[in-house]
């Protein structure tokens, strides 16, 4: 009994040292780091509260730091019901101002306006906002490095039946220290975003803009494009204060892509006085829900009746072509090359059935199809709740998650580990349980098993962009509750499809052969493809977090990869308390990420250069490209994340070798990339206004395509180098 007891000892003594040896350097690395996770602090005002309103100053950074311009901000919130008013302010209303008297070390300051909303009231037209909003506001600092004392006062008016006007002081002091991104930067960003700009990033864009002959009551007539379908387009036209602009009415062209506003002109004191836009500079500013854009021109003489040309087309035909893109997208999407651990996963299940029942073989397909359809009305929850949110919503955006990173790389070890053999029974934990089921021993020939099959194919599929998926993600994604959930669904089917067919004829699986020996060698080849995958997310954690977090989380697997390795050998006399120790270590490394994670720039953008900017790219920078392009250069811009495997598919096929390399190396070509890896607005933005939300995504700009060549996901050398010999047909571009 005593040895017994001793040999017991010596073995948790054993398990102990392993443990210790790793989880030791890591919690010195941990506690190291907290400071580094903690959460960014406040800049903020008091705020200040009036009648139905309350009003605080922001700051998109915790200290002036070398700041030329500081990004600040005017927060509002209004009681349900409220509004206050954008700079034109219609036909009653008095816009926000700020007054900086009694500041420090401010020089000027630029206060912008994001795009507004249209109120009706009985035969009163405004425009404002409701809820909340933020003005974004500019402001460029005297002396860069000294610290910025700010003092506003603030006049704004809210009304509902009645109005109330509010005056409001403001307090905020920044001072010296790192220009570090702040707890409202998110806040500033999400408002700078709806602010209009050109137009090519929200995707739209003016083609003509016309005006009748001088009468009583001359039309405005204005023709836009979108890249997407408009939603509930509306044009708001400011020019001299002696015309009234009516409402416009909006016709819908090209299957939603064309939209065309007549609107009504007037004198604003006599409705019977003569009146000429051709020779008036207006202002125009186009509003698509979240997209908006503003132009400056003066309208061309035209004929009072031109209609113009076009056959409206329905919603609903719209809706049917992006379903049948979807289903197809979704099927293609089970060729593309992140889904190679579930084909490993597809295969063994496939195996599995040899020799096996119709029946057996035909539930064990259908519930796999349940759990692909499943996944993938989830995301399409996700995606409609995170929307109507007002945040960021894409296609493989969780991945942007190191949590979900971490999550996958446990559930990848786990598989390995069951396809090797290593345990033969159910792990505590949701998680671990999944695993075992899903890993196609013993539980995975059962009906849940199969469903979780199908799930799990989901989540690692989505890090990929199929051709037609982009399109269909990108109509769902642009629209309402209801394409959400329709387009997600028709992906699901799609990517079913192959499970499908062998549900309706069973005997695709059962005529292979019987499951034997040269399994074992099968299964050993797929859990390296699943270790291999789990190490390119451990690649990513890194990118997203730090290194020190993806090594220690790769350590956490290891170590658990090690005790279920010799759990029946070296530890077989403390066998049943493994499991609960692979539990704690998967429980560890969910830890890391929250504690160990480097600091964020106030962008948004890593602190590093990538291995691509080292090698000839530079950081994106969307404001810049009119300048390039007008000075005759051609920008290529290539949106990537290292998650993205397509992204990484068309690098090494065509953008970093053969004729593309040599062209893109041109001096004439300036290379962006925008790298999505970690969150970041800017660029969720700039791909929105494409009507894209995944990835890849790579775009031409040039002398004669200023609005950019957008690029197919999956690249070729013809279609990269025709669309830089279109950019500017006037001169060659060397790709020799």
């Amino acid at each position: 009994m005593t040895e017994r007891l001793t040999l017991l000892c010596r073995r948790i003594a054993a398990v102990s040292a392993v443990l210790f040896a790793i989880w030791g350097p890591v919690m010195g690395l941990t506690a190291a780091s907290a400071a580094e996770g903690a959460a960014p602090p406040a800049a903020a005002s008091a705020w200040q509260a009036g009648p139905k309103a309350k009003v605080r100053l922001i700051a998109a950074t915790t200290a002036v730091g070398d700041l030329k311009t500081l990004p600040l901000g005017l927060e509002v919130e209004l009681e349900p019901g409220w509004k206050t008013y954008w700079r034109s302010p219609g036909d009653a209303g008095i816009p926000p101002n700020v007054d900086w008297t009694g500041s420090d070390n401010i020089a000027a300051s630029t206060f912008r306006w994001p795009a507004p909303e249209r109120f009706m009231y009985y035969d009163i037209e405004t425009f404002g906002y409701h809820g909340r909003v933020v003005f974004p506001i500019d402001v460029a600092v005297g002396e860069p490095g000294r610290p910025v004392i700010l003092r506003a006062r603030a006049d704004l008016l809210v009304c509902a039946d009645v109005c109330i006007p509010h005056t409001m002081n403001l307090a905020l002091d920044l001072g010296v220290g790192p220009a570090m991104s702040s707890g409202e930067a998110y806040l500033i960003d999400r408002f700078r975003a709806l602010v209009p700009g050109d137009g090519a990033r929200a995707g739209l864009s003016l083609e003509t803009v016309s005006a009748g002959p001088a009468a009583a009551a001359p039309v405005l007539r204005i023709a836009a494009r979108s890249v997407v379908p408009f939603e509930k387009p509306d044009l708001i036209v400011e020019g001299a204060e002696d015309i009234l602009f009516a409402p416009p009415a909006v016709e819908r062209l090209e299957g939603g892509t064309l939209a065309r506003f007549s609107i009504a002109v007037r004198d604003a004191y006599d409705a019977t006085k003569t009146v000429d836009l051709s020779a008036r500079p207006l202002t125009l500013t186009l509003v698509d829900g979240n997209r908006s854009m503003e132009a400056h021109t003066t309208p061309a003489l035209a004929d009072a009746s031109a209609a113009g040309i076009g056959v409206p087309q329905t919603a609903e035909v719209s809706l049917l072509l992006i379903v049948g893109l979807a289903v197809l997208g979704g099927l293609i999407l089970n060729l593309m090359p992140c889904v190679l651990p579930v084909l490993a996963i597809k295969l063994l299940a496939v195996v599995g059935h040899g020799g096996g029942e119709r029946t057996h073989v035909r539930r064990g397909f259908l519930a796999s199809t349940a759990g692909i359809v499943t996944a993938f009305m989830l995301l399409a929850a996700l995606a409609a709740g995170l929307k109507a949110a007002g945040l960021t919503v894409g296609w493989g955006i969780q991945f942007q998650q190191p949590l979900f990173i971490v999550a996958m790389v446990v559930i990848l070890t786990l598989f390995a580990c069951n396809m090797l053999g290593w345990f033969e029974i159910r792990l505590p934990g949701a998680v671990a349980n999944a695993a075992a089921r899903a890993g196609g021993h013993d539980g995975g020939n059962t009906l849940a098993g199969h469903f979780l099959q199908g799930a799990f194919a989901t989540l690692l599929a989505t890090p990929c962009s199929a051709p037609f998926l982009g399109t269909a993600v990108g109509f769902a994604l642009s629209r309402g509750t209801g394409e959400i959930f329709t387009v997600f669904a028709a992906l699901g089917f799609g990517m079913a499809l192959p499970f499908l067919a062998v549900a309706a004829v069973p005997g695709l699986a059962t005529r292979l052969p019987r499951p034997g020996p040269w399994m074992i060698w099968l299964k050993r080849l797929l859990a390296l493809a699943l270790a291999a995958t789990a190490l390119w997310l451990l690649s990513v954690l890194e990118a997203q977090a730090s290194v020190v977090t993806a090594l220690a989380v790769a350590l956490l697997m290891a170590a658990a990869a090690l005790l279920l390795a010799l759990r029946r050998t070296v530890f077989s006399g403390f066998a049943r308390g493994v499991p609960a120790l692979v539990a704690t270590i998967g429980l560890f490394a969910f830890a890391l990420p929250a504690t160990m994670s480097a600091p964020r720039l106030a962008d948004g953008a890593r602190s590093a250069p990538t291995a691509a900017q080292s090698a000839g790219w530079q950081p994106f920078d969307a404001a810049a490209i009119p300048a390039l392009v007008a000075g005759g250069r051609i920008v290529f811009v290539d949106v990537t994340a290292d998650w993205c495997i397509t992204c990484q598919v068309n690098k090494r096929r065509v953008l970093d070798v053969g004729a593309v390399a040599a062209a893109l190396g041109s001096d004439r070509i300036v290379r962006m990339q925008a790298d999505w890896t970690s969150p970041d607005r800017k660029i969720s933005e700039y791909l929105a206004g494409f009507g894209r939300y995944g990835i890849p995504f790579n775009i031409v700009y040039g002398p004669d395509t200023p609005a950019g060549t957008v690029l197919p996901e999956l690249l070729t050398d013809a279609a990269v180098l025709d669309a830089l010999a279109a950019a500017d047909r006037s001169r060659t571009v060397a790709a020799k």
